[in-house]
């Protein structure tokens, strides 16, 4: 099945497992589910509020997907952004046995987006972002996915995040630049490995959970669409915060104990 930038995806069944290809690259197999389910628990797990709402970046196998809900109270909102109908399509069809009805939940919408469109037109809108998409920042299968996961990308992230709201990236491989980038862009790291399998062997696949401040008083660098993020904090969100501190002529958050 065609993607819009002219790649190709193919569904693949071999006995009881499927997989999904972008040529000759192995996108998600059926028996490898658990770093996808990672994704969603330690980023849906924690959430608190009363109504979570959560965007997750590729409908993949539903792992994620599924993950995600039995993490996530009866009051949260889960949308889903797919970009290639064939997925969708499969999802209700050869892959509807790995969602396990998880697409009838009352909780879910499906949207046939592109997920980048979404996260650019919300402002503070979603308590989490979950992306498992093209294999990571390293992966780069579609071109156009490059944006996500460059800085103007992540800044763009984090203003659609609600303050203190986590932005959660799968990889196949570790990506010291990428690191670099979550932190130039104002989030707070925290890097996981975790089995492919879900068990103690196999690949070990890569989370990052990237945590938006609870206030942005200065955007990393103002020379990139990260000025979206500047703003003046309300007085009751200075708490432990100073204003601003500078490194090479650049304003960047400093937080001090007070």
């Amino acid at each position: 099945m065609q993607i819009p930038d002219g790649g190709e995806l193919r569904l693949m069944r071999r006995g009881a497992e499927l997989s999904i290809m972008s040529g000759a690259i192995e996108l998600m197999n059926s028996r490898l589910s658990g770093s996808e389910e990672a994704l969603a628990t330690l980023s849906c797990g924690p959430l608190r509020g009363a109504r979570p709402r959560v965007l997750i970046g590729g409908l993949g196998m539903g792992f994620t997907l599924r993950a995600a809900l039995a993490a996530l109270p009866g009051s949260a909102e889960v949308v889903i952004a797919e970009l290639v109908p064939a997925v969708i399509a499969w999802a209700h069809g050869p892959m509807a046995g790995l969602f396990a009805g998880s697409l009838e939940d009352p909780r879910v919408t499906i949207r046939e987006a592109d997920v980048a469109d979404l996260i650019a037109v919300g402002r503070e809108a979603y308590d989490a972002i979950l992306l498992d998409v093209d294999n990571g920042p390293g992966g780069l299968n579609r071109a156009a996915n490059d944006g996500l996961y460059s800085l103007a990308g992540l800044t763009t992230a984090a203003a659609a995040l609600k303050p203190g709201g986590v932005l959660a990236v799968w990889s196949a491989t570790q990506d010291g630049r990428f690191v670099q980038r979550l932190r130039q862009s104002g989030y707070t790291v925290e890097e996981q490995h975790v089995r492919a399998t879900g068990g103690r062997r196999g690949a070990r696949h890569v989370i990052w959970l990237a945590r938006r401040p609870p206030c942005v008083l200065a955007a990393a660098d103002l020379d990139r669409p990260s000025l979206a993020l500047s703003r003046t904090c309300p007085p009751n969100a200075r708490k432990g915060w100073k204003s601003q501190s500078h490194r090479r002529g650049r304003p960047v958050n400093v937080r001090v104990p007070e």
